[in-house]
């Protein structure tokens, strides 16, 4: 359980253009001919972390936006 908090706060460290660059590496790994069934599922998870905290990076992105709109009357681009 602590190293999952460990890994929770690498993640919250990152940029979004980093976590990008991560799953572009996951990728990469995950595609080569010799990796085992164990790494590439590990890999695979991992991936999938990170792709979970972009999501959860551009939507708290897309809601400050939308609240500035609201607050601030900018339009949407």
């Amino acid at each position: 359980m602590e190293q999952n908090q460990d890994v929770k706060d690498k993640k919250e460290d990152l940029s979004l253009e980093e976590a990008f660059g991560q799953v572009e590496e996951t990728i990469a790994l995950l595609e080569e001919d010799d990796i085992t069934l164990e790494a590439s599922f590990k890999a695979y998870q991992e991936g999938m972390k990170l792709l979970q905290y972009c999501n959860e990076k551009i939507d708290k992105v897309e809601k400050q936006v939308m609240k500035i709109n609201e607050d601030g009357g900018l339009d949407e681009f």
